[in-house]
């Protein structure tokens, strides 16, 4: 079983890096794998992503990222390796919002191509320029690791500043385009469907959706983290933006990106919907229930 270079604990690489990621680790539908490979499979996942420098930028303690992400393994023995298993990886990822206890959800994002190869004595690396490593199932864990890494960093960035994300987005779709390519990988080409990694960040850096990004600084610098201050003004500046967001979809129907959005934001969207004035709200409503139609009842419940 060929084991992967790792690079952690090496050239001062620490935990104080740009995350707070707590990796979860379920195996209920695995049988005949003793247990303790799974409890080092997870401790090495979470010592890999806290411990990759994953940004120049350096951060502060208050400044990283709470993260969990939760993969559930739904199969063994994948290509007849009794190492390798399919799965699902559940991440969610959140930021402050300046001058209060709150948080506010960046990423809820289910992934449903997860493949990989992990023995124990295995070791994890990841390289931008040599993704795929020597092995592509073992190199594959390490590829969605710092893919998903770079969505956070930039949708982060992008909160704080127009298109502040453009630079790790640029990272993330050169994991797609060097990503692993092997028997039974999916999720890294554009064939495969049209809601999967790679099409999520090329929508991402796509001009065609350009105000959603535009819509997400909004919604974050100059709303949310307003609202401590003038709440009313902050949610109608956000309120009002909404239209952007319906704009896009009218012409891209469908897309991957808006529903990531409202996985994302659809709580925060009805919370303000509860605090708007009631003779306002109509307009809003019709929007949210055009673009997110699974949660149309909830939106039309405040109507």
């Amino acid at each position: 079983m060929l084991c992967i270079l790792v690079t952690l604990a090496v050239g001062g690489i620490g935990w104080a890096q740009e995350f707070n990621c707590k990796i979860t680790l379920m195996h209920e539908k695995i049988t005949g794998v003793d247990p303790q490979m799974f409890t080092t499979m997870q401790k090495a996942f979470n010592e890999f992503f806290n411990s990759q420098k994953w940004a120049s930028d350096e951060f502060t303690p208050a400044e990283k990222i709470d993260c969990n992400i939760l993969i559930n393994l739904t199969s063994g023995n994948v290509n007849g390796d009794p190492d390798s298993y399919d799965g699902t990886m559940s991440i969610q990822a959140t930021r402050p919002v300046y001058n209060t206890t709150y948080t506010s959800t960046l990423i809820n994002y289910l992934d449903r191509d997860i493949t990989f190869h992990y023995a124990l004595g295995n070791t994890l690396h990841f390289d931008d320029n040599q993704v795929a490593g020597t092995d592509a199932m073992a190199s594959n864990i390490t590829a969605i690791f710092g893919y998903y890494a770079y969505l956070m960093l930039a949708l982060d960035y992008d909160s704080f500043a127009p298109e502040g994300g453009t630079a790790f987005l640029k990272k993330a779709q050169n994991v797609v385009s060097s990503a692993p390519d092997y028997k039974g990988i999916t999720g890294w080409k554009s064939a495969e469907n049209t809601r999967n990694r790679f099409w999520l960040v090329d929508q991402l850096l796509n001009n065609r959706f350009g105000e959603v990004r535009s819509f997400w600084y909004t919604m974050h610098r100059e709303g949310l983290d307003s609202m401590s201050q003038k709440p009313a003004d902050s949610r109608s500046r956000i309120l009002a933006n909404l239209k952007r967001l319906y704009n896009v979809n009218r012409e891209n129907p469908g897309s991957i990106l808006l529903q990531f959005v409202f996985n994302a934001k659809s709580d925060e969207f009805l919370h303000l919907l509860a605090q708007a004035p009631k003779q306002e709200r109509g307009q809003y409503i019709t929007l949210l229930t055009a673009m997110d139609v699974p949660n149309a009842s909830k939106y039309n419940s405040y109507r």
